[in-house]
Order: structure tokens, then sequence, then C-alpha cells
């Protein structure tokens, strides 16, 4: 055997290749576990608005202990994403010791029930609330994982009152899935369990409301609109 050239370049290529791997191998542990590409720069690229620097770097610590080869994006982007305010995380190295994280916060459109909130794409988030925003926020509630078909009805029935000049404070799909709402000026509106159906029932009773409630001075507190011809009205103190 010894005698073939053939296998003797076949072995000789061989030791050489394991050779080259073990120098790779060892090159790039030196690499990682060097300190002379450490990361000494954070950037965050885009202004924030709820989102703190301190809670930025409570979420890096720890995770690029290493160099600028060690880092690992995929885990500091996690991390990142943990944090309350922060729908969408992106990290980026910049060579040779630089970080560029670009953050994508929550927007709050609305509570959730008493304690989450719901962001502009329909997502819930928990953040809490008392920062949430300068103004009070409208309340949706509805079985989970219905958060994005409220947001979307809420934007519908909200166009649908604008003409009383009046908000739409609350938001409710029930287990049911009927439709309540509440608006700004106390009425409560019961509206069934068909979306269209209870759309166009709104918009209707919008467009009769000044020839009908609008002239009954006294307040009225509860409308039902699921009736097909028709609705029935609470007014307080006509009750029995």
């Amino acid at each position: 055997m010894w005698d073939n050239p053939r296998i003797l370049n076949m072995a000789a290529g061989a030791l050489v290749g394991m050779a080259l791997l073990a120098f790779a191998i060892a090159g790039a542990v030196l690499l990682v576990r060097s300190p002379w590409f450490a990361v000494t720069r954070i950037d965050v690229t885009h202004a924030l608005h709820k989102t703190t620097r301190a809670e930025i770097e409570a979420a890096t610590r720890g995770r690029i202990g290493g160099n600028f080869f060690a880092l690992a994006p995929a885990e500091l982007r996690a991390a990142l994403e943990r944090l309350p305010w922060v729908r969408h995380a992106s990290v980026r190295r910049v060579w040779p010791d630089r970080l560029e994280i670009e953050l994508e916060e929550h927007v709050a459109l609305a509570r959730w029930g008493e304690g989450a909130l719901v962001n502009t794409y329909g997502e819930r988030f928990s953040a809490g609330i008392a920062g949430a925003t300068g103004k009070p926020l409208p309340v949706f509630s509805g079985p989970a994982g219905a958060e994005h078909e409220v947001m979307q009805r809420y934007a519908r029935f909200s166009q649908a009152i604008a003409p009383l000049g009046v908000e739409l404070e609350r938001v409710v799909l029930t287990p049911r899935y009927a439709w309540q709402l509440r608006l700004s000026s106390g009425l409560h509106i019961m509206l069934g369990r068909d979306a269209d159906v209870a759309e166009a029932r709104l918009r209707k009773f919008v467009e009769l409301y000044p020839g009908t409630l609008g002239r009954i001075a006294r307040k009225h507190e509860h409308v039902d609109l699921r009736y097909p011809n028709g609705f029935a009205l609470r007014v307080p103190g006509l009750e029995g």
C-alpha cells in the first residue's frame, strides 16, 4: 500500500485537510474570544417614545459580553422584543465595534379589558395602561383572539356614529359574539350578532336619530337595535 503513489497522495491530502480544518477551528475560537473586537457602542436608529435607554441597556446586558463575532443578533432581538412597548426589533452588526438597533414601538389604540392594551395592528400587549397615552382610551373586550376583529369594527362603528358628534367609548363582543357599544354621551347600544347587519342597523339609527330620539328632551340610556323594523328604548325614570 505504501508504495502506491495514488494512495499516498490521498492520505497526504486528507492529513492536510484535517490540519487546515483544525487551524480554522482554532482561529475561529481565538477570534470569538479575542478582546480586540469588543462591541463598544450601541446606536438606536429611531427616536423612541415609550422605551427608555435604561430598558434597552438592561435587555442587552449580558448578551454582548463577547466581541463583534461572538454576538448573537437573534438572541438580542428576542430580548429586546420582550420589552413592554417593543413590537419589533432588528439588530445589525456594523464593523468593527458597533451595534445598530431599530425598534418599532406599539402604538396604543385601546384598552383591552382591565389590564391590557391593543395596538393599531389589532394586537394585544401588556405595557401598563397608565403610560399608554395622555388621553382616555376606548375600551375593547371580547373572546381571546378577537382583538383584530374588534379593532376593525371599532373603526367602522366610529365612522357610522360620527354624524352624532360623539365618540365611541366601549366596544364589546360578548361570548355569544353579539356586539354592544357605549357612546361618550352615555348611550348604550345593543346591535346583535351579525356584524354587517349590526353596522347597517347602526347607520340607519344614526340617520333617523335627529327626527326620533334627538327630539326627546329626557336622557335616553339604552337602545336595542336587534329588531328588524325598529328599536327599543329605555329612558331613566320611565321603567315600570
